[in-house]
């Protein structure tokens, strides 16, 4: 007999090892899947559970969840892909096309609706009022996709998750006052006035208001053209800073803190009694405010008109307890529905009035999972609805970035957005700004132009010391940096009303640093901040040098045998046959990254 094969007969131990611990496949359950049968998603139960905000989807992201809303299939093709010149105004609109889009958004405003709530009573199951509410959400969205496609209007990238909608209808319906907080530097953008007319139609006695957050960025005259604006349209406007008020209340509990300890106490009183004739007349003015400052509140709340005084936190309480008359929904207190977009400082406002931080802050959507209740005073309620993304019209995805509707961290092209805020934000106020040069217009351009995103840019990261891995500036680093600093409020542009000139509501101030010219520069830098590495003078200079036309051999190029023809080949001469090289000295070799060394420039 021959040798035993030992492949031939399986090892029974070997087989149990991998059986329990080897590489065999998971076994399955018996839906044919991995999933424990308690892990599987599904049941009206996990979809109240799934509480993630969509705005921005992918085409295939899109495709997949309306399937599964309306239970059918649908096909999407591949995008087209072009390329843009970094020179031109990419991603933005010229002035005809402006107003074009504008005539658009006059003529369908009245398409741009919030999804309704479907009617219910107590017969109504749980089953029936789900369908029916994926029906009407489904066809809302199939209508605003429709005017989208069919009008080719651009919308901001509203929330498409329906379980965000089902906290907001619970927000109106147990609300008496229903605030929309709008951000001060654009307050149409974020005022839907379909909510409004939303809020009526669940109950006629409900009030609608506008909180203008971040007015401290508004000047007393800016605020007095949106009080008039919103009188004319009819609806209560006050205006509030969340970060002002957060800043007292700092200092206020900063003080305290000093006050407990007794040496600063006496310290403190000893400056007290050496500045005691400045607090006289200082006590002198604050009586005279606090005469004056109640009749202003009763003149604020019970006037007919807006009022562009900025209120403090005690001011905005006694506005919101005494706004409202009607009916109530809960007798012992009047409740006040808080509505926003992301990073209007929603949750900041609502931190600001209970004075300790109640709701966590965050300017992505969904960070506020479901409403919650909180109350202000005995007879306040405040109603805090989860941050939505609401339907409305825009002109450009770069003018959602720099309004903070999309964040900026998650953003896929930085050209459109820095561009805009080029056009927005003067050359010398960014310059004054971060203590930077932007390159110039070359010869041949407009010496006025708005610089481009590129430009900005390079100049920034160059700065900064935003580098990429082959020497260049990172444009997409610091462009997340500029970005955010626009939305924060350090690059400041405030949107006026529409019965208001721009150019008038916003004026810039004049260049605070001393101008520098480019060729003071080092060359490096000169050679970072440009698009075009070749300027005019170094192509000019290029083209009339004179370089020598010979022939370059490893070791030597002066040959005086050999020389170079007009075609570009090697012609010997008629000469000795002995070897030229024998009795001249050779030249010294050099290394080839300092030869081209002036191909790895900037």
């Amino acid at each position: 007999m021959g040798k035993k094969n030992k492949g031939s007969t399986p090892n029974l131990g070997r087989t149990l090892i991998k059986d329990r611990f080897g590489h065999t496949q998971r076994r399955k359950v018996d839906n044919d899947t991995m999933l424990h049968t308690t892990e599987l998603q599904d049941g009206y139960d996990w979809g109240r559970l799934n509480l993630s905000s969509v705005t921005e989807e992918s085409s295939f992201q899109a495709f997949l969840r309306t399937a599964e809303l309306a239970g059918t299939e649908f096909q999407a093709e591949k995008l087209n892909i072009t390329f843009v010149n970094p020179k031109q105004r990419v991603g933005l609109l010229s002035k005809t096309q402006e107003q074009r889009m504008h005539e658009k958004h006059h003529e369908h405003r009245e398409h741009l609706k919030i999804p309704r709530r479907p009617k219910w009573d107590q017969t109504t199951s749980a089953e029936d009022l789900e369908r029916a509410e994926n029906e009407a959400f489904l066809n809302w969205r199939r209508d605003l996709a429709q005017l989208q496609e069919d009008e080719d209007i651009l919308m901001t990238p509203y929330e498409k998750n329906l379980e965000f909608w089902r906290q907001l209808w619970r927000v109106v319906e147990r609300s008496d006052v229903v605030v929309q907080i709008v951000d001060a530097r654009n307050p149409l953008l974020f005022r839907s006035t379909d909510l409004e007319s939303y809020v009526k139609e669940v109950k006629s006695t409900k009030m609608n208001m506008i909180l203008v957050n971040k007015s401290d960025l508004l000047t007393e005259e800016q605020r007095k053209h949106w009080a008039e604006y919103f009188d004319c349209e009819g609806i209560r406007t006050a205006f509030y800073s969340a970060t002002l008020v957060e800043e007292e209340l700092r200092r206020e509990a900063e003080a305290a803190r000093q006050e407990s300890f007794p040496e600063l106490k006496e310290l403190r009183e000893a400056a007290d009694e050496i500045q005691q004739s400045l607090n006289k007349v200082e006590g002198a003015l604050d009586a005279i405010e606090r005469k004056i400052q109640p009749e202003e509140v009763d003149k604020l709340l019970l006037g007919d008109k807006n009022s562009p005084r900025l209120l403090s936190r005690t001011e905005m309480i006694e506005f919101l307890r005494r706004i409202y008359t009607g009916p109530r929904h809960t007798s012992q207190h009047v409740t006040i529905g808080m509505v926003g977009y992301p990073n209007v400082g929603k949750s900041s406002t609502i931190n600001s009035l209970m004075t300790v931080k109640k709701v966590s802050v965050s300017a992505t959507p969904g960070k506020t999972k479901r409403f919650q209740t909180l109350y202000l005073d005995n007879d306040i309620m405040l109603c805090d609805c989860p941050g939505l993304v609401m339907p409305s019209f825009v002109l450009t995805k770069a003018d959602m970035l720099l309004n903070g509707i999309l964040p900026i961290d998650q953003m896929r092209d930085h050209v459109p957005a820095v561009n805009l805020l080029c056009e927005r934000i003067p050359r010398h106020v960014l310059e004054d700004r971060y203590g930077i040069l932007i390159a110039k217009p070359v010869e041949g351009e407009d010496m006025e132009r708005v610089p481009h995103s590129e430009e900005l840019l390079l100049a920034y990261g160059y700065n900064r010391g935003f580098m990429t891995s082959n020497g260049q500036p990172d444009q997409a680093r610091s462009a997340r940096y500029v970005l955010k600093d626009y939305v924060n409020g350090k690059l400041l542009y405030a949107m006026g009303p529409p019965s208001v000139i721009q150019e008038e509501y916003h004026t810039f101030p004049e260049r605070q640093r001393k101008a520098i010219e480019e060729s003071q520069l080092p060359s490096q830098q000169q050679r970072a901040m440009r698009i075009d590495k070749s300027t005019s003078k170094e192509l000019d200079q290029q083209f009339f040098d004179d370089k020598p036309s010979h022939a370059h051999v490893k070791g030597r190029t002066n040959f005086p045998n050999v020389r170079l023809a007009n075609d570009g080949s090697l012609v010997a001469d008629a000469g000795p046959t002995a070897k030229p090289w024998r009795h001249v000295k050779k030249e010294r070799r050099e290394k080839l990254r300092k030869k081209f060394s002036h191909l790895d420039e900037h």
